[in-house]
């Protein structure tokens, strides 16, 4: 499977082929380091390790400097790509040019974190009548009988923690691709914040 780790620049329109307008998130790809390879001989699996954004020396401990072979500097972020289609080595960089001839990806990120909500932002609840005496306005109503089962079941929808989760949408078109300047525009939208990292990969569902 191929892939990259890139950053969530923001978003704008272009022009497609056809002269239609679509609105595009624009990721920067910049050199992916391949830090290692693990072989299903020896980890059970193929895969290639990259990592971007060098990491400062003096947050570096030595069992995390470890995982780095000599010549390869230690990065903020380690993403794993199994069975990575094009042949790599250590201490080599990955492009935004594996992805040309690619037209469809799925994208990988955390999601905006919203904090605590209640259940009409949290879960879309429609939420009581807002006059007329009501006193039942934003609150989730019952969760549970009180004689039988005597308790809350799992999973009923509840107020909490919302957003800041990992995220993956599927089958993106790639708009244009520029591997000169790292630039990736695909069209729609992507989880997170802006200047977040962002996983892009070869769909797995759609060629």
């Amino acid at each position: 499977m191929i892939g990259v780790i890139g950053k969530k620049i923001g978003m704008t329109q272009v022009f497609d082929e056809s002269g239609k307008l679509v609105p595009v998130t624009v990721v920067q790809v910049v050199p992916n380091m391949v830090v290692g390879k693990k072989t299903a001989e020896k980890d059970g699996y193929n895969a290639v390790v990259v990592g971007v954004w060098e990491k400062k020396k003096s947050r570096i401990t030595k069992p995390y400097a470890g995982q780095f072979p000599e010549g390869v500097a230690p990065t903020r972020i380690l993403r794993e790509f199994r069975d990575f289609e094009k042949e790599v080595q250590v201490g080599e960089a990955i492009d935004a040019s594996v992805l040309e001839g690619v037209r469809f990806v799925d994208v990988i990120a955390r999601s905006k974190g919203k904090g605590f909500q209640g259940v009409m932002k949290r879960w879309n609840f429609g939420g009581g009548r807002a006059t007329h005496g009501s006193k039942f306005h934003r609150e989730p109503g019952s969760t549970g009988n009180s004689t039988y089962p005597h308790h809350s079941f799992k999973n009923v929808k509840m107020p909490g923690h919302m957003g800041n989760e990992r995220v993956t949408v599927q089958n993106l078109k790639v708009v244009r691709l520029d591997a000169e300047k790292g630039v990736v525009l695909i069209r729609g939208a992507l989880p997170g914040p802006r200047n977040c990292d962002v996983i892009i990969r070869r769909a797995v569902k759609k060629s």
